[in-house]
Parts: structure tokens; sequence; C-alpha cells
């Protein structure tokens, strides 16, 4: 694989955040979708984990109007702690919630018009160094987690990087897919981005999954970026814009994907992590049969 030079560290990572979660109403009207929980932890938790475990250590929320529990998630709570210790209760359960004072940063998509425009917004904080990108819709289940995996290819490669899946040929033509190069192992050169093809043109099946790191010229990309599909300024337009000019690999990731921007996959990552808990799985799995018996 190319070796490259752009390999600053990878310390701080953007959320896009500030999405409507319409697909989830009424449960969304008044909290943001990425509080929905999956058990007891909500979705937005363990993105912010799985960054955590890669290193990261600046977390950069775009959001918008009615978002603000997301950030409250991540704030002291006095009464409940107070009353917490007062009771001698486990806080352990607490702990994944507390950032290191200035470790969160918000920043407010005034205007939703798209992904690379969330993105953008953020290039005040992001500044001149790479940064990670996480979409929380997509619950990415792995040991280490897929940000992890992707940092530790980061550190071979540099550049850019984009996680992906590989999925049956005829589901190709619901997401973004790439052209690939010579492969390596989990890493594959990317030699072309296309999104959403027609099942006849695409170039491969391997999916973008959720999960970027990228050099921070791409926001200098998006800044003269003009709409794309939708009717949107479109992240993956950027990145493929920017292939050819910087070292650009795909990470196939080890383990599992679930889709939490659709009611199905919620349901299904609910079920598949239930049984993945010693705590549960037991009378989750009898629950399961009884239902369906």
């Amino acid at each position: 694989m190319t070796q490259t030079p752009l390999r600053k560290p990878i310390r701080k990572a953007v959320f896009p955040v500030a999405g409507l979660g319409t697909r989830f109403l009424p449960a969304t009207k008044a909290i943001p979708k990425e509080m929905l929980p999956i058990i007891d932890r909500p979705l937005i938790q363990y993105a912010v984990d799985e960054a955590r475990e890669a290193g990261i250590e600046q977390m950069i929320f775009i959001t918008g109007r009615g978002k603000t529990a997301l950030i409250d998630h991540f704030d002291m709570a006095f009464e409940l702690e107070t009353t917490l210790r007062d009771r001698e209760k486990d806080m352990s359960v607490l702990e994944p919630t507390w950032l290191r004072p200035g470790n969160l940063v918000t920043v407010r998509q005034q205007v939703p018009l798209g992904l690379g425009h969330a993105i953008w917004c953020a290039r005040g904080i992001v500044g001149d160094e790479p940064f990670a990108i996480f979409l929380p819709d997509e619950l990415m289940i792995g040991s280490p987690g897929c940000m992890k995996q992707m940092v530790d290819a980061y550190n071979e490669v540099g550049g850019n990087l984009i996680s992906v899946l590989e999925v049956p040929h005829e589901e190709v033509s619901s997401y973004g897919v790439i052209d690939p190069g010579k492969a390596d192992g989990a890493l594959t050169e990317v030699k072309g981005l296309v999104e959403k093809p027609k099942l006849e043109d695409a170039p491969s099946n391997l999916i973008i999954s959720g999960r970027y790191i990228l050099q921070p010229e791409v926001m200098q990309v998006l800044d003269g970026q003009g709409k794309g599909a939708g009717g949107e300024i479109q992240l993956t337009d950027a990145m493929a814009r920017m292939i050819g000019t910087q070292p650009f690999h795909a990470v196939t990731f080890a383990g599992k994907r679930y889709d939490c921007g659709s009611k199905i996959g919620f349901v299904e990552a609910t079920l598949a992590m239930a049984l993945e808990r010693e705590d549960m799985a037991d009378e989750v799995r009898a629950m399961a049969k009884r239902l369906l018996g």
C-alpha cells in the first residue's frame, strides 16, 4: 500500500446529530433519535465509547434545535449523582457519560443542507488536523471497535480512510459503494465512490458504513461544493474529488453493523445486543421462543 506522510494523530471526531429523526416519530418529537436506547445505552453513547476506545479526545457534535438532551447526557447531573451516592448505589453505570471538561464541543447546523454541510460546519474546530466522523445511526459492534480498527490502519498508511462492509450484490443500490483498487488484507485502495448506483453499474459490493477518517483538506473541497443528490451537499461527492490527490483506502470492518436509522434495524440491534448480555440473554431467548411459539 502507498506510504504517506499524512499521519497526524486522530484526536477529534465529528458527530452529525442535527437530524429530525422523522422515521421514529412520535418518539423523536421531544427526544433526539440519537438518545433512543439500545437496552440501557443511547445510540450516541455507543458512538462516543467507540471513539474513546480509538484514542480520540475531543467530541464535536453538530446539532440542531431541540438537541439539548444530547449535551445534557454528557454533562454533570448533580441531583442524580448526589442521590446515588447518598443511597450508596453503584456509580460506575454513569462513568461512560463523563467527559473531561472541554472535550465536548457543539456547533449548530442552522440549515439542514446534508451530511457534507454538517461536516463543513465543524471546520473551525477541526482546524488543520485530520479527524474522524461517526454516524451514530450505524451501530458498529466489534472487538476492537470499528474506529480502533481504522485508526490502526491509518497509522500504517495515513491519508483518508472509510469503513466498508460487504453486502449481497442485490442490496448495493441502497448505499454508497467504493470502486476498489488493490487489496491487502482488510485494506483496499479506493479508486472512486458511487452513491446508490444501479445494480448493473455498481463497481463492487463494498458499501460505505458510517465511519470515516479524513484529512482537513476536505473542508476546502466542501467550502466550494454545490448541492448534489437530493438537493443536499454530499460528503461522498467531496471525498470523490479528493481521490487521486491524497491516499484513500477502505477498511473492511471485522464486526457487525446495525442500521438503527430504520425501525427494523433498531429492533434487530436491540435483540442482538440483549442476546449478547450475560445478565439477560437467557431470559430474552426464552421470551423470544415464547412469542414465536
